[in-house]
């Protein structure tokens, strides 16, 4: 039995979503062109770290004072581009090293439920169904980590997620480090090539490549699209994007 598409129509084939060489278990063929999608406020109307860390503070596993101030500390660094990712993902994983991985699991399915499900508008799902449609290759790629962010691309229907790997020990547990190279300003560069050379594919094997973000912090991989758009995009990028005529879209209100 399948699972259904998210926003599936006649021509999504048997079998899944999504063209044949993207549905699991299909002979891998050769896409002609390539999709990547930042995650929060491009697809989502939120930034999904952040909001993980106010729901935390929600179910009293932190401090609402220290942990809010820290928080928005580390949110205001990377809106600047100054993160120090590798110090924010020590910090924010804490609460979650304290628990099993049972817990985690289960608090991650309300925040699901009550913080991300509503907020998955139409408008970016119907963009993300464009682009399946077309037979494009499709990745997420995001500077959240993939504990939060992995249930949230099936919620969209992307298989293919790079995130911030979280180094996880015996048992599953979360260690509070970063495994392999961070998906971070030119770090998401490098996860892509690496995602790509596992498939046997690089930059040029693309007839166009479409590059959606709304953050400064993305020029580095928006700079290898064909058609890079900045989406919902902040002033710095709206500025850089005016400047060299790249296209602008307001997905959300």
């Amino acid at each position: 039995m399948t699972t259904p598409c998210p926003t599936s129509t006649s021509a999504d084939p048997p079998g899944g979503c999504g063209p044949a060489w993207e549905r699991p278990g299909a002979r891998p063929a050769s896409p002609a062109n390539l999709c990547l999608f930042d995650l929060d406020d491009t697809l989502l109307p939120i930034d999904s770290d952040h909001a993980w860390g106010e729901f935390m503070t929600r179910l009293g596993w932190v401090d609402a004072t220290e942990f809010a101030r820290r928080n928005d500390a580390f949110h205001a660094q990377y809106k600047a581009g100054q993160l120090d990712i590798h110090a924010y993902i020590a910090f924010a994983t804490e609460p979650l090293r304290a628990r099993t991985p049972a817990q985690a699991d289960s608090a991650h399915r309300r925040f699901m439920a009550e913080v991300i499900a509503p907020r998955l508008r139409p408008e970016a799902l119907a963009l993300v169904h464009e682009h399946r449609s077309r037979g494009d290759m499709i990745a997420l790629v995001t500077a959240t980590n993939d504990f939060i962010t992995a249930p949230i691309a099936q919620a969209f229907g992307i298989a293919d997620l790079i995130a911030v790997r979280l180094e996880r020990g015996a048992g599953g547990t979360i260690t509070g480090r970063i495994d392999g190279t961070p998906s971070y300003r030119d770090g998401k560069v490098t996860r892509v090539q690496e995602w790509l050379a596992q498939r046997g594919l690089a930059w040029g094997r693309f007839g166009r490549i479409s590059v959606y973000s709304d953050s400064v912090n993305d020029l580095p991989l928006l700079e290898h699209a064909t058609d890079p758009v900045a989406t919902n995009p902040s002033p710095a990028l709206r500025q850089v994007a005016e400047a060299r005529g790249w296209r602008v879209l307001n997905l959300f209100d």
